[in-house]
Parts: structure tokens; C-alpha cells; sequence
């Protein structure tokens, strides 16, 4: 048994087990591509834009607060689930349903920015790049996978996700290693990093555009739903461990990042990346695009198949999958022609912020220890200021 102090389960105890390690890898999977799936294509052009030089500090706070959000997912998973089994605290059953519908509203909001990233990146190649045509090739790529799901099913493209991901955890090694080599490149020439110039914001412009950058480490929750597929100590340590690599590797990208993204000269888009990899190296473009386009799409499908098993589920089976591929495609697309990237970036993390608000609510329910509620209380606040706040970057 491990002992009841430690972090992410202070109040319950938990069974650790040889298959439950063995299991661990692939049950990270599906957070590490949901937390990967956009964030790192347009952190630092969000970044950049609200604080300029102290990205990196704004990189750590969110990755901060993002695995206390962490936790809160994870005491659920130890100590809400099984009070929800018991169906004894209706309070709790009632808060986790409303928190299962507004899920589904932040995945459908999803998969609209994942589309909407990708056209960006496909136009930037073709000098396209307006805001009709994204918004356009938006709705035509979401148009295409409601129809796949609607007259076959999207089980066969889940396959995707895999491969997505380890392209995904390639590309991103090949950009540390390039962008790391043109920092050493760089400090040996000029004896200094060229840093972007810092904005100028007022100290709640800078807290309210970082406060919409949720999403950028949105995923981690994804194992509060493998019940089916792993056991309690295994999505736990899944969503841990996959926190600790992802916001690592999220903090490094940024630093890294910093000294090239001078060359934007303070014009920061959400395909600005494909800028910032070109310059230091002519050869990343390329596979930058066809990686995007793929995490993109295969996260895309991801949620819409996540925002659907939730809508039946919350509607007791009474929604078919495919009125759930036609529902989430169509308020997605109906989502595309909304506003910008960063707009969408700003509105997914809210409806992210507002399902992590219910979850601390549903935390505080089942927990009796003082110091732990007055911990979800704080982390309530947090989202409560995302929620209200958060407002996009540019």
C-alpha cells in the first residue's frame, strides 16, 4: 500500500501492482498526444506576444498551475470514483454529469482549434494564409471527418493517434536539438541571446492573455476516462508521468525558443513557428508541416470520438455516435468562422478552465480533510480568474 501523505492521493490509499508499471506507457499515450497535440506549435508566439522576454517564466507558471490542476484529476480518480460507484452523494453525481456536458463543449471547441491550427500551417506553405481560408479549410477538413463518421465510423483513424504522437515526439527533439545548436551558434558570435522585446502591457493585459493559454497543456485529464482500459494506479501514475515529460519538455522548447523569436519582429501568428524553424534551419519547414497536420487531424478525430462517447453517455444512450459525429461537426464548424486562432485558443481554455472548476467542486465533495479543500478552493480561484478573464493573445 503507499501511504496516504503522498502528493496526488493524500486522503485515500491505493494498491500498486507489477502489471499496473507495465501498463503505464501505454496508458500515457493518450494524455501525451492531447497535451502535445497543438500546445507546442503556437506557445511561443502566445507566449511571446503577452511577455516577450520572460517567456519562459510565463511558461513555468502555467506548467505550475497545470499540474495542480493535475492533482485534483487525480484525487478524483482515487477518491471520486468510487464514491460516484456507490451512488450514495447525489451532490457529487449531479456536479461530475454537469462537468461530463461541459467537457463535451470544451472538446467540441477542440476540435475546432486543432483543424484550424493545421490550415494554418497548410496555407503558410501556399501563402494562403488569410482568415477566410483557414476558416474555410477549417470547415471543409471538419466536413470530411463528420462524414467519415457518419457513414462508416472514425474507430479506424483512432489508429492515428499513436503514430501522430511519436511523429509529434520526434519533431519536437529535432527542433530542441536545431533551435539549441542556433543558440550556441548565436552566444558564441554576439556573446548574448537576442530576446524579443517585451510588449507593452499592462500587468493585467500580460495575467489575462496568459490565463488563456490553458489549453496549451490541456490533456492530462484524458485518464479520468480509461477506466475501461487501466486500473486506478495506472491512470494516475499515467497522468503524473506524462505532466512531468510534457511540461518539462514544454519549459525547454519555450527557452530554447527565446533567442530566434527576435526575428518576428513582434509580428506573432499562429503558424509563426514555421518562421522561427526555418530561420534556423531551411531543412525544418517541411516535415514542421506534415507533422502539424497530422497531430492536428488525428487530435481532431481524437475529440470528436471523446466529445461523442460523452454526449452519449450524459444522454444515457438516447444520442446514436452518429448524431454525435453530425452535432460536434457542425457546432465546429459553425465554431470555425468565429474568429481567430488565438480567439479559439483563449474560448477552449475557458471551457477547459470551467470542466477543471466543476472537478475541483467534485473534489471538495468527497474529500473531509480541511488543508485538502482549502487546496481546491485556491485552485478553483485560479480557473475561476481563466473562466472569466482569459482573453487572447495578439
Amino acid at each position: 500500500m503507499l501511504p496516504n501523505h503522498q502528493s496526488d492521493q493524500p486522503s485515500c490509499t491505493i494498491e500498486t501492482n507489477k502489471a499496473a508499471m507495465r501498463n503505464i506507457v501505454p496508458a500515457m499515450s493518450t494524455p501525451l498526444a492531447s497535451i502535445f497535440g497543438s500546445g507546442f506549435l503556437i506557445v511561443v508566439p502566445v507566449l511571446a506576444s503577452a511577455v516577450g522576454p520572460y517567456a519562459i517564466v510565463a511558461m513555468v507558471v502555467v506548467a505550475f498551475i497545470a499540474f495542480l490542476v493535475g492533482k485534483i484529476i487525480r484525487h478524483n480518480i482515487l477518491c471520486a470514483e468510487p464514491a460516484l460507484k456507490k451512488g450514495n452523494k447525489k451532490f457529487t453525481f449531479v456536479v461530475e454529469r454537469l462537468s461530463d456536458f461541459s467537457l463535451v463543449a470544451a472538446y467540441v471547441i477542440s476540435v475546432c482549434l486543432y483543424i484550424h491550427i493545421m490550415s494554418a500551417f497548410v496555407l503558410a506553405s501556399f501563402e494562403l494564409d488569410t482568415a477566410f481560408n483557414k476558416s474555410l479549410l477549417t470547415s471543409i477538413i471538419i466536413g470530411v471527418i463528420t462524414i467519415v463518421g457518419l457513414l462508416g465510423g472514425l474507430k479506424p483513424l483512432e489508429k492515428l493517434e499513436s503514430w501522430a504522437l511519436y511523429l509529434t515526439i520526434l519533431l519536437l527533439a529535432l527542433l530542441l536539438i536545431v533551435f539549441g545548436v542556433y543558440d550556441f551558434r548565436q552566444f558564441l558570435a554576439q556573446g548574448y541571446f537576442t530576446l524579443p522585446a517585451m510588449p507593452q502591457r499592462t500587468v493585467w493585459e500580460i495575467a489575462t492573455i496568459v490565463a488563456g493559454t490553458l489549453i496549451v497543456v490541456q490533456g492530462f485529464e484524458t485518464p479520468r476516462y480509461l477506466g475501461e482500459e487501466f486500473d486506478t494506479v495506472t491512470r494516475i501514475r499515467a497522468s503524473r508521468w506524462s505532466q512531468y515529460f510534457s511540461l518539462s519538455v514544454y519549459v525547454l522548447f519555450v527557452a530554447l525558443a527565446q533567442p530566434i523569436v527576435a526575428v518576428l519582429n513582434g509580428n506573432y501568428g499562429d503558424n509563426s513557428l514555421i518562421t522561427l524553424a526555418a530561420t534556423a534551419s531551411l531543412l525544418l519547414p517541411l516535415p514542421l508541416v506534415i507533422a502539424a497536420s497530422l497531430s492536428q487531424f488525428s487530435a481532431a478525430v481524437a475529440d470528436t470520438l471523446a466529445a461523442t462517447a460523452n454526449m452519449r453517455e450524459v444522454s444515457r444512450r438516447r444520442i446514436s455516435a452518429r448524431w454525435g459525429y453530425f452535432l460536434v461537426g457542425v457546432s465546429a464548424m459553425a465554431l470555425s468562422w468565429s474568429g481567430s486562432t488565438f480567439e479559439i485558443i483563449a474560448l477552449a481554455s475557458r471551457a477547459f478552465a470551467f470542466y477543471y472548476l466543476l472537478q475541483c467542486v467534485v473534489a471538495f465533495s468527497v474529500c473531509r480533510n480541511h488543508r485538502e479543500r482549502s487546496f481546491f478552493v485556491f485552485i478553483a480561484l485560479v480557473l475561476g480568474f481563466v473562466l472569466i478573464f482569459a482573453v487572447p493573445a495578439g
